[in-house]
């Protein structure tokens, strides 16, 4: 075993109390939060009081001060445990560093203390019904009108949409100037014409609260603009690497857990009047997942090493990216296919893990896109 080195001793200890929470708050409801279609919203007040929401967060503003590995830590053992209902994630590696990079000294006093503690549940709407990974492409309009915006369009696929008190709204406030027309608007539960759609009853990921967004006529405060008009699509670009670093994370652990119980699982079932481990077939799929999640992993921990120090560029970021969630894909199938027809069943984790990696591969930019970025580099 390759040792890891990405972590200190007091990133450990933070890991035990982050291990010991989800086993007792999260695991044993887990299942029926999966049939409620989302985590009991007590639950982030609770881990806000831990200290699990924006661990980044400045003191000032009742977070810790730490570093992004506190963030790692969480996503991987969000991963490990198979607790795919909770938009932790999405809240303080996404959405909330939004709020703290582009943010105005008002808005942060005003909304940041409530993301720490998990009195306000944050989201991100970026995608639309005929845009995802296009971007430039979004048809929700935001005009100026005095001191207000008039918000217009719809959103879907958003995480943490019924949840959600703030929502970061990718809009045009420009629609004749591309790229350069995007803006980001920070519209509140309770605004007139903001509506939140039905809950989405998707493939896997089924406890996280995933929502259509509708805005007629919505009148967003200019004061609840993030940043400069006009520089929304530059800031969705400067954080789109550390998204796409926590996906990896997520995936890699996911990985790491799989192998971890299906070992169990191999050598425990007996088939033919023999262990399944004592085939030859198993012995060499289990080598070969062991070496190429070991390798994921060294370069994974390394990617993060550079985000810390400020080095990870968006080129990196997608190859991390591309590499792990097509890596998790694989592995858990091959997973899946030692448990035989166990594997098929909802009650065991593997059949979990398999529905919920599939969108790994589709939202922070689909593979095909992850593709295109590192070729643009490759032949520029």
């Amino acid at each position: 075993m390759i040792p890891r080195t990405v972590y200190e001793a007091e990133h450990e200890m933070f890991r035990d109390s982050v291990s010991k929470f989800l086993e007792t708050e999260v695991v044993p409801f887990h299942a029926q939060w999966e049939k409620d279609g989302q985590v009991d919203r007590e639950l982030w007040r609770k881990a806000g009081a831990q200290g699990f929401l924006v661990p980044t967060a400045p003191e000032e503003y009742g977070g810790v001060g730490a570093d992004y590995r506190y963030n790692a830590i969480l996503n991987e053992e969000l991963g490990r445990t198979g607790a795919t209902g909770i938009g932790w994630p999405l809240h303080s590696d996404i959405a909330v560093p939004y709020l703290m990079n582009f943010g105005n000294e008002e808005q942060k006093q005003r909304f940041l203390p409530g993301c720490i503690s998990g009195d306000i549940v944050t989201a991100i709407a970026m995608t639309e019904p005929g845009a995802g990974s296009d971007l430039k492409g979004i048809k929700t309009t935001a005009v100026a009108d005095g001191d207000d915006f008039i918000l217009n369009g719809s959103k879907t696929f958003i995480t943490n949409g019924q949840h959600a008190d703030v929502v970061v709204v990718v809009a045009k406030t420009d629609a004749g100037a591309g790229a350069a027309g995007i803006s980001l608007l920070l519209v509140e539960a309770g605004m007139d014409g903001f509506e939140k759609g039905s809950n989405l009853e998707k493939l896997g990921m089924k406890a996280q609260d995933t929502s259509e967004l509708f805005f007629n006529d919505v009148r967003v405060p200019r004061a609840n603009l993030l940043g400069e008009e006009g520089k929304g699509f530059v800031y969705l670009m400067q954080e789109l690497p550390q998204e796409r670093l926590q996906i990896a994370l997520v995936a890699i652990a996911s990985m790491e857990a799989a192998l971890d119980y299906t070992t169990d699982y191999v050598k425990e079932r007996k088939a033919f009047n023999k262990q399944i481990s004592d085939f030859q077939n198993t012995q060499f799929k289990l080598a070969e997942m062991d070496a190429e999640v070991t390798a994921m992993r060294v370069f994974l921990d390394r990617c993060l090493e550079l985000h810390i120090q400020g080095g990870l560029d968006p080129v990196t970021a997608s190859k991390a990216k591309l590499l792990s969630t097509e890596l998790q894909g694989k592995v858990l199938d091959q997973c899946l296919q030692l448990h035989g027809g166990y594997g098929f069943m909802w009650e065991y984790p593997i059949a979990r893990a398999y529905a919920d990696a599939r969108v790994q591969r589709i939202y922070g930019g689909t593979s095909e896109v992850m593709k295109l970025i590192i070729a643009r580099d490759r032949l520029a």
